[in-house]
C-alpha cells in the first residue's frame, strides 16, 4: 500500500476505532487518548532542528522534540512510544526504520521535554533505543528524494513490560512489541514529514 495512503488511514482508525472499542455497555465512550507535539503541526512538516540535518548534529542523531499525551485510559501502569520512518525499509526487509523507541515510561508521565538526553536508562528508569544506539535518531531523508513519513505512536499499557535493551535495536522493538500485545489499553498517533533541505 502507498505509504502516505497508509500513514492516513492508519491515523483515521485509531482516532475512530479506539474510543468505540473502549466504550462501555450503556455508557458514553471516553475521550480518546491524543498527542501533541507542540514543534509541529500533525502531517506537517518536522522542522530541521528535530532532525540529522541541524547544524552541529552528529550523523545519526538529533533533538528530540517536547511532545505530551492526554485521554490517559484508567488503569495505565506505564507507556512506549515508538516512533519509525514509513518509508525506509532495512535491508530487503519489511523492518522499517527505527527512529526511537522508549519504554517502560512510568505511568505518571504525561509527555517528555524536549532534548532527552542520551543513555540506554532515563532517569525516570525507561530505556530508550534507535538504530544510532540509546538515543533519539532526528528524521534524515535526502534532499533528492520525497518527503517521508515520520510516525510518532504513544501506547498506554495496563502492565510495565519487562523487556531489556538488547545489541540489536531492531530486535530489542520487536521484543517491545510483542511484549505490549493483549495490554494495549489506548494509542495516539502523530505524523510528520521530512526531506533534508537542498
Amino acid at each position: 500500500m502507498n505509504p502516505r495512503r497508509y500513514f492516513l488511514l492508519s491515523t483515521i482508525f485509531v482516532s475512530l476505532a479506539l474510543p468505540l472499542l473502549a466504550q462501555p455497555k450503556g455508557g458514553a465512550a471516553p475521550p480518546a487518548m491524543t498527542m501533541s507535539i507542540p514543534g509541529f503541526p500533525d502531517g506537517g512538516q518536522i522542522p530541521v532542528k528535530f532532525s540529522q540535518a541541524a547544524p552541529g548534529v552528529p550523523v545519526g542523531e538529533g533533538t528530540s522534540p517536547a511532545m505530551s499525551w492526554a485521554g490517559v485510559p484508567a488503569g495505565t501502569q506505564s507507556f512506549v512510544l515508538n516512533m519509525h520512518d514509513m518509508d525506509l525499509a532495512r535491508n530487503k526487509t519489511t523492518d522499517d526504520q527505527v527512529h526511537w523507541v522508549v519504554w517502560s515510561v512510568p505511568a505518571s508521565a504525561s509527555g517528555f521535554p524536549e532534548g532527552v538526553p542520551k543513555g540506554a536508562q532515563l532517569a525516570d528508569g525507561s530505556f530508550q533505543i534507535s538504530a544510532t544506539g540509546p538515543m533519539y535518531r532526528g528524521p534524515g531523508a535526502g534532499a533528492n528524494g520525497p518527503f517521508h513519513h515520520y510516525v510518532f505512536e504513544i501506547y498506554a499499557l495496563d502492565s510495565k513490560i519487562d523487556v531489556k535493551p538488547t545489541a540489536d535495536p531492531f530486535e530489542t522493538r520487536a521484543n517491545v512489541m510483542k511484549a505490549i500485545q493483549g495490554h494495549i489499553l489506548g494509542k495516539a498517533v502523530y505524523g510528520g514529514l521530512f526531506r533534508r533541505p537542498n
